[in-house]
């Protein structure tokens, strides 16, 4: 067995970064798992393969914040998980398809989907170090810096031995943390991913941790008709022939922080009654978009787990999101496009939703490959929805700053609306966009003029002028 030092290669940092990893180990299950106990992963799970889901949280130093204990809290956490810890395998390689004895979906998700085999190999965990105290990384911290902090590793030849999660703890020089939590979308949708760093936090201050929902099947596909064409899925396959990593390549990212005073400004030049979400996904589109005028298109990203008439539970472990295209005229001005991403994201249904799932399946089945999810065109992703200051490692000392990404984002990139650490009535905004239109929406009047700061943007030599 390598030691953590040895395992540490390949885990170095960009030039100049002032985060340094020093070592890899792995957090096991302090409960083993059931021999032959398995996970089958739907296939909007398997959708996903492309992408990857980040997570970080950034909390002072206090009593208990300790690398040892956050490791050992994270292994008792780690019981209730045990997909978590297991290992991916093609579901005809002999793992069979049944998740706790129940069936997976049919023949064409055995044939060609994944399973995760409940096999205890454990999560990969990162030790490092930052050469800044909290409050001076806070400050100064570029977004792709800010990506030092959540290692990954993409899948391998070998997916069997490779980890689907990865946990960094990097101290500062404060002794404060940020934990980093990176997972591939196959197993977990940010709202997952963001639910188990909450039960993990709940581990940690020995509390009870609210238990996953571990039931794919919920998602299984029952109907044998040819599903209906889903044109934005389809157009999304035709139109991403590369793959995740190099089509990502040239994106930037930022993170503008709205207070509860600018979301006021903001909510005042729109209609009664519009949803924050819906007026920030109209502002940065019609920012991103440049100026152009006429009907337009927009994706919006949706947590649908209670949008079913049977609501999947909060803790349903996978992914849960649907993909809408939400059109409107960008001539029209900010009110009137904030209100038609208001409708669409409010008619959501479940009758929209099983015909994409569908369309998925048969394609999965049918041997297709995975493509491109977030992108090519500008999606907006809804997640202030999500407890991210919820994850309290210490009772009534939430995250100073808390960070949610997807990872492998391409084309015209991505707008995530977040909670803010500054309250309800705020929202943070993460973008992944094109590294020139990133360096163009941080110096842009519109976006700012409510109040909005830039936190986590391009360092000032590659921002414009």
């Amino acid at each position: 067995m390598p030691t953590a030092a040895a395992m540490a290669g390949g885990m170095a940092t960009g030039p100049g970064s002032r985060v340094t990893r020093y070592a890899k180990s792995t957090a096991a299950s302090v409960t083993p798992v059931r021999p032959g106990k398995t996970h089958a992963l739907s296939a909007l799970d398997n959708a996903m393969e492309r992408h990857a889901v980040h997570v970080v949280l950034y909390c002072r130093a206090a009593p208990g914040i300790e690398r040892d204990l956050l490791k050992e809290s994270l292994s008792e956490v780690l019981s209730q998980y045990p997909a978590m810890t297991g290992r991916l395998t093609r579901a005809g390689d002999g793992a069979g398809a049944a998740e706790c004895g129940e069936g997976s979906g049919g023949a064409a998700t055995a044939q060609h989907g994944w399973v995760v085999k409940c096999n205890d190999a454990g999560v990969r965990t990162v030790d490092a170090r930052a050469a800044a105290t909290l409050d001076e990384w806070l400050a100064t911290a570029s977004g792709e810096e800010e990506m030092d902090l959540a290692y990954f590793e993409p899948m391998g030849p070998d997916p069997y031995i490779w980890s689907p999660f990865y946990v960094q703890l990097t101290e500062f020089t404060d002794k404060s943390y940020a934990l980093g939590l990176s997972c591939t979308h196959l197993h977990n949708d940010p709202t997952a991913a963001v639910l188990f760093v909450k039960a993990w936090a709940a581990a940690h201050r020995r509390d009870s941790p609210y238990p996953p929902f571990l039931h794919s099947p919920a998602l299984a596909v029952k109907s044998a008709a040819p599903p209906p064409e889903q044109p934005l899925l389809a157009a999304k396959c035709r139109s991403s022939p590369d793959t995740g990593a190099s089509a990502a390549v040239g994106m930037s990212s930022a993170t503008f922080r709205f207070s509860a005073e600018a979301m006021r400004a903001l909510l005042s030049s729109v209609e009664p009654g519009t949803t924050p979400f819906a007026a920030l996904a109209a502002l940065f589109w019609l920012r991103v978009a440049g100026g152009a005028a006429g009907e337009r298109e927009l994706t919006l990203a949706l947590d649908f787990r209670k949008r079913m008439q049977a609501p999947l539970p909060t803790g349903y472990y996978g992914t849960a999101v649907h993909f809408a295209p939400a059109r409107a005229d960008l001539s029209s001005g900010l009110a009137a496009v904030a209100a038609a991403v208001d409708r669409r994201a409010g008619a959501l249904s479940e009758e929209e939703l099983w015909p994409a799932m569908e369309w998925l399946h048969a394609r999965q089945a049918a041997g297709g490959e995975p493509f491109q999810m977030y992108g090519p065109e500008l999606t907006c992703m809804a997640l202030d929805h999500v407890p991210l200051y919820g994850a309290e490692f210490v009772a009534g000392a939430p995250p100073v700053r808390a960070a949610c990404r997807v990872g492998e984002v391409a084309g015209e990139g991505l707008v995530v609306v977040l909670p803010s650490a500054e309250g309800e009535a705020a929202r943070d905004v993460v973008v992944t966009l094109p590294a020139e239109a990133t360096a163009r929406i941080c110096h842009d009047g519109e976006v700012l003029r409510y109040g909005a700061d830039v936190v986590f943007g391009p360092k000032p030599e590659t921002q414009a002028s």
